[in-house]
This record gives structure tokens, C-alpha cells and sequence, in this order.
């Protein structure tokens, strides 16, 4: 059993993926090649914004963001504590500090009410100057953006929406990647959307914004590329992973989001009355990145896992460890509010594997395995 099973979705897809790849060897513009334009085309019709523009990879689309938005020394920048290393990582890099606020028990996403409360701590305290929340899609979900935009526009902050794990998500009917001020998504292979290595993604509906970030991913280019007018990033997407989602786009669109919502279903209706299941609120739509049930313990978690593996059922822990207790971010730790939700999360997910194409076959044996174990 795989837990995102690349290998299947790709004899599905073989004659138009083998001919998208072909035809880009054949024409030899392997960089910017006109799949690029296309796809961003597309996916900002998808998501419902005006721009769209690939990059290399979903760190480097959410660099990009804060780098148009100027963000440096002396700024605070409000990121959930319960995510990828990426969406802090980000932060630093940039000599921005990042501020880690709890999440909600029940979706994972950053809570509003520490949101608040995250923010005025620091302008209480005017170390830093409060600018922008990463708000991230966690697992699929769209996070609570309603009341996230409320407390943005309160403070005058930005909202950076880290989609690289909720593109195809929504709320009633608004797909993620449209919720921020610039929204960012990744293309890592495993993701909802994955091209066959690294790549991402910048939308906006902001003019200006979107042509800064064409020049950010092109070196700071100007006029062209050899008139270099800002300090940037070498980010191009390659044109062969964007011919490679050219075609993963269509079945994602076709069929593939509603076949990973059929098998999330099917885990639920078995698992709800064992296990804590995933929430998905009113009117709101995951993609499914991750199917992450909650347990009891960390030693509950450690042998339910070992069982399923023993079994030929790969699992995952996404994530063990929580921002504020990173290693990278030891010399804050003394400043950091405390994040229990994060903390009792980081003890008991557990990961289990599903895609658009997992059969109910195999769902009901990962079900049976892990109650059998409980």
C-alpha cells in the first residue's frame, strides 16, 4: 500500500504524460516555455484570481511574497505554530521575526482568538512592528479566513496564504489560493496538485504585486533579464513540471479532488465513532492532503503506527515537533507564549495514507487494523 500513490496515478495518466514530456523535449525550451504561461493561465482561472506566477518552488513563492511586501528587520509576522518548517523559515530568512500562535484543536488551522491576542502582545510590548499573518491551509482545510481578515484589517496587516497543502480547497464555493492578499501554493510531488520535483506558485489580484514577483523569480529582472533592478531569486518553473501539471490539472479538476473527498468519507463514517476524525466545518472543502486522525497518547500513537506498519500500512506524524520548540528557534523560546494545542497535537496525529485513487478495499483494511489495536 502507498501512502500518496504516485506510481498508480501515473499508469492512469501515462499517454498524455509521456506526450506532455516528449513534446517538451522535442521543442528544447525547457525554460519558460509556453506550457508556463499556460498553466498559470490556468490556475488562476481555477482559483478565481487574476494573476498566477510560477516559481521553482512553495518556499520560494512565499519568500517572494514577503519580499514585495518589503518585510524585514523589526517586523513581526504571526505564523501558526502547528506547520511545515517553510512557513517560518521563510520569516527569518527575511529578518523578520516570526511570532508562533496556537491552532484550533479541531482543524489544525491558526486560532483567531491567539491570533489576537498574539498581536497585541506585541504591540504592547513594541519590540517589533506587527505586518503580516501567514495563514496556512493545513492538511487541505482553508483556515478560518472570515475572521482571519477581520483581525487583518483591524491591525492593517497582510495575509499570506500558505496553500502549499489546500489547493482545490474552499469555502462555500471560494477555492484556497484566493483568500489572501497573495496567496502561495507548492507542486512537491505529494502534494493535492504535484509536479515530478519542486515547484510553486504566487496569486494576486494585485497588478503591481504580481509584476514584482515576475521580476523577484527572474534574478530582480526589469525591462528583461539583463537589466536587473532589485536583488532576486533565481525561480523560474521549469517548462517540463509545467507540462507535467498541464495534464495532473485536468484529472485534478475531473476527478481526482472528488475521489480523495469519496475516500476521506469512507474513513470517517468507519473511524468517527473510534477515533478523533478530521472536522471539516459548514461550508467548508479540504483537498485532503492529509487524512490526520488525533489519538489518545503519544505511546497510543507510537504503537498504533508500529502495528499499522507491521502490517503493510505506511503512516505518517505530521508534525512531531511544533515552531516554538525547533531547534532553529531555541533563542525566542523564552519570549514565546505558550501553544497547547500545538503541543497535545504534536503527541497524538497520525497520518493515514490516502489518494484520489486508494480503493475502499484498502481503506477498510487500514480501519480494521487500527481498531483492532485501540
Amino acid at each position: 500500500m502507498q501512502f500518496r500513490d504516485l506510481k498508480h496515478q501515473y499508469e492512469v495518466l501515462k499517454q498524455e504524460m509521456d506526450t506532455a514530456m516528449t513534446q517538451v523535449a522535442a521543442s528544447s525550451a525547457f525554460i519558460m516555455g509556453r506550457q508556463v504561461k499556460e498553466l498559470e493561465s490556468q490556475l488562476a482561472e481555477y482559483v478565481g484570481v487574476k494573476h498566477c506566477i510560477t516559481c521553482a518552488n512553495g518556499t520560494d513563492a512565499l519568500t517572494i511574497a514577503l519580499k514585495i511586501w518589503g518585510i524585514g528587520p523589526g517586523d513581526a509576522v504571526f505564523v501558526p505554530d502547528f506547520t511545515f518548517f517553510a512557513s517560518a523559515e521563510i520569516v527569518s530568512l527575511e529578518g523578520a521575526t516570526p511570532i508562533f500562535v496556537d491552532v484550533d484543536k479541531d482543524t489544525f488551522n491558526i486560532d483567531s482568538e491567539s491570533l489576537e491576542t498574539a498581536i497585541k502582545k506585541v504591540i504592547e510590548e513594541g519590540l517589533y512592528t506587527p505586518k503580516v499573518i501567514i495563514a496556512v491551509d493545513l492538511f487541505g482545510l482553508p483556515a478560518n479566513y472570515p475572521e482571519i481578515r477581520k483581525i487583518a484589517d483591524k491591525y492593517n496587516l497582510f495575509i499570506l496564504e500558505d496553500g502549499a497543502q489546500g489547493f482545490g480547497g474552499a469555502i462555500n464555493g471560494q477555492r484556497n489560493c484566493s483568500f489572501g492578499d497573495i496567496s502561495t501554493t507548492s507542486f512537491f510531488p505529494a502534494k493535492p496538485l504535484g509536479c515530478y520535483g519542486d515547484g510553486g506558485a504566487v496569486f494576486t489580484d494585485n497588478d503591481e504585486w504580481a509584476s514584482l514577483a515576475d521580476s523577484y523569480r527572474v534574478h530582480g529582472k526589469g525591462s528583461f533579464k539583463y537589466d536587473n533592478v532589485r536583488i532576486g531569486l533565481n525561480s523560474r518553473l521549469d517548462t517540463l513540471q509545467a507540462a507535467i501539471l498541464l495534464v495532473k490539472l485536468k484529472a485534478f479538476k475531473d476527478y481526482e479532488l472528488t475521489d480523495v473527498n469519496k475516500a476521506a468519507e469512507s474513513y470517517t463514517g468507519i473511524l468517527s465513532d473510534k477515533v478523533k476524525t478530521p472536522v471539516i466545518p459548514q461550508g467548508y472543502y479540504s483537498s485532503w492532503a492529509q487524512y490526520t486522525i488525533q489519538l489518545d497518547s503519544r505511546e497510543q500513537r507510537d504503537r498504533i503506527q508500529a502495528s499499522l506498519k507491521e502490517a503493510g500500512i505506511p503512516t505518517m506524524v505530521y508534525y512531531p515537533i511544533g515552531m516554538h520548540a525547533q531547534t532553529a528557534f531555541a533563542p525566542m523560546r523564552d519570549r514565546q507564549s505558550k501553544c497547547l494545542n500545538t503541543e497535545h497535537l504534536c503527541d497524538v496525529v497520525l497520518s493515514l495514507p490516502i489518494h484520489p485513487y486508494i480503493t475502499e478495499e484498502d481503506v477498510i483494511k487500514v480501519c480494521k487494523v487500527l481498531i483492532s489495536n485501540l
